[in-house]
């Protein structure tokens, strides 16, 4: 749908109205700061302990079933070794009694070798063990101190939430009524701007925010209110103070209603 045709002071006047709800919507934020980041990081980190956990007592859970492993190992060579023990009772010959030895052998290596892997089994057990036991007390001192964060944050935006999307649709309005390529100039000149300010009023001669002065002549160009005047420093569209102030009394009324 097409705007409605406005005056050059109109369009001024709703840049500025504009100007004033968007930094409104920044001061809030600024009062969250960096307190959603915080949060954020804190439950990705708390994500990553519980992540750590889980994969530790999985290596605990596939530890054991080496020891069961090694246990089952040992058992089954004692009882290979009782067998060739009884066979032996009944040789003919010592090539076969020697070829029994051997297996014999064999299986006493088997279980000394169990034995001493279930032993740096039971050794790595205590040291997952240590490690789970570091990490619960980590994840107990995150979990803890997300919970504080979180409870900070849940103050905030409950004072601030409702106030931030009243005036971000009251945002969203103002801009409908501002032609599209003024809005996005707007925009454009917000994004460059460390502030966030994008119309500015005259104070003192200079440039809101600026030490630059403007010349006489521009002021009055500005203060007759017939064409948009951008700062040539900042590229910021300029307002004259009393217009400024008195869309500062309009929007103050209209922030205290919110």
């Amino acid at each position: 749908m097409a705007k409605k045709e406005v005056t050059v002071e109109q369009k001024l006047r709703a840049l500025f109205d504009l100007q004033l709800i968007d930094s409104r919507v920044d001061e809030i934020r600024n009062v969250r700061g960096e307190l959603p980041l915080e949060v954020e990081d804190l439950e990705d980190e708390v994500a990553g302990l519980n992540k750590r956990l889980e994969k530790l007592n999985e290596d605990l859970e596939t530890i054991d079933e080496s020891i069961k492993s090694k246990k089952n190992l040992i058992e089954e060579a004692k009882v290979l070794i009782k067998k060739y023990g009884e066979q032996q009772k009944n040789v003919r010959n010592n090539r076969e009694f020697n070829s029994l030895s051997k297996e014999v052998e064999f299986q006493e290596l088997e279980i000394e070798l169990s034995e001493k892997h279930i032993k740096e089994f039971k050794a790595q057990i205590i040291q997952k063990n240590e490690i789970i036991d570091q990490t619960k007390d980590r994840l107990k001192e995150r979990n803890a101190h997300l919970a504080h964060k979180k409870g900070e944050l849940d103050a905030i935006l409950a004072e601030t939430e409702k106030e931030e999307q009243a005036l971000l649709a009251k945002s969203a309005n103002f801009e409908n009524d501002i032609e599209e390529r003024l809005v996005k100039a707007y925009k454009r000149i917000r994004n460059n701007v460390k502030n966030g300010l994008a119309v500015v009023p005259i104070e003192r001669g200079a440039s809101g925010g600026s030490f630059f002065t403007i010349p006489p002549q521009v002021q009055m160009e500005i203060a007759s209110r017939k064409k948009i005047i951008t700062d040539e420093h900042s590229g910021r569209i300029l307002v004259d103070e009393e217009l400024a102030q008195e869309e500062r009394e309009k929007m103050q009324a209209m922030f205290a209603k919110l």
